[in-house]
């Protein structure tokens, strides 16, 4: 367990971050921040003065088209369309900060090893060593289809993104240090001999070259990891700095914790941290925050769920009994998901509505609901039960509940002792613990 409770900020570049048609709730602001920046800026400036690691962006490259076997009701509802680029943004978000932490999802299935490395690290250069990347390998149809791919089976995706991942460490390494020069008067602005030529020829991918970028004050962008599955744990305990989840209670988070420590004791590897999803709402009584859930999930469209829901889970619920348990629904979704979450209260088996619903509010994420006391409270509890990292915090209307969260839960956590009051350093792997 971590000396104190790491915060990352869990954001989409869409019209919503996960709770399905929160851009039309009273007062958000994502519409205005979809074409200005400076939105972002400012969210981005709270989340520093909050002391949070790092702003973490999830991505859906292509769309969501599988509900119905088609993009209308993603787009209709603005379920994370448009998608925008996060990685251009972070660009931004860096010039606006000093000490926090910027992570991009980017797919190995959109993006070749060389590309994500120069893109990624001329941001982690010029921030300073600020920069995240999330690893996926690209489970989504949509995103397959946009650029004309052929979609591997699950395993043969992890396979592909082992030796992803072996050239670009070989490119992360590649300069040494002392490399750089830079003599004016010699006119030498680096050592070659310090500078290795990458020649990597394997069986998915070729890379000859040498690295794009020089390496920033943390080495390489800090790795996040979602592997659930046996073979993505596999992934995540060879190279994940920080492994992300997305469990529905307590019990599934204990669950996970063991899983992934059994799974890094057969690799021979250290169990890297971990980072709970979860979603706060705030309010100044208990009963005025749970008013703001029962809000939310009012509003939510049945099929904008659904569109999240198939998406994710690579099947399409369209024409499907609602009222059905889902785990008695015969599919070829992601069974680690539909494990997850097909009985996440005790005996009561969930229907397939249930189901839709508690992902169009976020994405499976707990909601932790209440006073900022009990809120903290709450996060200190899971923390201290599971011994993970910290959390992945989902916002629901921006962008007062994040702020809402930093001037009222924050306080909090740092007067029960479980939250910096200072950055540490200026990276962020040092933010993190992980230098």
């Amino acid at each position: 367990m971590s000396k104190h409770i790491h915060l990352v900020s869990f954001l989409i570049n869409s019209p919503i971050n996960h709770t399905v048609l929160s851009w039309s709730q009273l007062g958000d602001n994502r519409l205005e921040a979809l074409h200005d920046i400076a939105l972002w800026q400012d969210l981005a400036r709270t989340l520093e003065r909050g002391m949070f690691d790092g702003m973490f962006f999830a991505d859906t490259p292509g769309v969501f088209d599988r509900y119905r076997d088609s993009h209308e009701d993603a787009v209709r509802y603005g379920v994370c369309w448009p998608s925008l680029d996060p990685v251009v943004l972070l660009s931004a978000l860096a010039a606006a900060t000093t000490h926090l932490g910027l992570a991009a999802t980017m797919s190995t299935s959109s993006y070749q090893p060389w590309t994500i490395v120069r893109q990624l690290g001329t941001i982690d250069y010029f921030s300073g060593g600020r920069v995240g990347w999330n690893i996926v390998t690209g489970h989504l149809r949509g995103e397959h289809r946009a650029l004309g791919l052929q979609q591997l089976d699950h395993d043969r995706r992890y396979d592909r993104a082992d030796e992803y991942m072996e050239v670009c460490y070989k490119l992360w390494n590649s300069v040494k240090p002392g490399a750089i020069l830079a003599d004016r008067e010699a006119g030498i602005y680096a050592d070659p001999s310090k500078v290795d030529f990458v020649d990597h020829r394997g069986e998915f991918f070729s890379c000859q070259t040498v690295a794009p970028v020089p390496p920033s004050p943390q080495g390489h962008p800090v790795l996040f990891q979602a592997g659930s599955s046996g073979r993505g744990q596999q992934f995540a305990v060879s190279h994940a700095d920080v492994v992300f989840s997305i469990q529905p209670n307590l019990p599934g988070m204990k669950r996970f914790m063991g899983n992934l420590a059994e799974a890094a004791q057969a690799a021979g590897k250290k169990t890297p941290g971990v980072s709970f999803g979860i979603q706060p709402i705030v309010g100044g009584t208990e009963e005025e925050a749970r008013r703001k859930l029962a809000d939310l999930v009012e509003k939510l469209p049945i099929d904008g769920c659904l569109a999240r829901l198939s998406g994710t889970m690579g099947v399409d619920f369209a024409g499907m009994d609602l009222d059905q348990p889902l785990a008695e629904i015969e599919t070829q979704a992601s069974q680690g998901l539909m494990k997850a979450f097909a009985n996440i209260e005790g005996d009561k088996p969930l229907t397939l509505r249930e189901v839709a619903i508690r992902w169009g509010l976020a994405v499976g994420k707990p909601q932790v609901v209440g006073t900022p006391e009990q809120v903290a409270a709450e996060m200190e509890r899971i923390w201290r039960e599971t011994g993970c990292y910290g959390f992945n915090v989902t916002p629901t209307v921006m962008a007062s509940s994040v702020t809402d969260f930093v001037d009222q839960v924050v306080p909090v956590l740092q007067a029960r002792g479980v939250y910096r009051t200072e950055y540490e350093g200026t990276t962020f792997r040092e933010n993190l613990g992980l230098s």
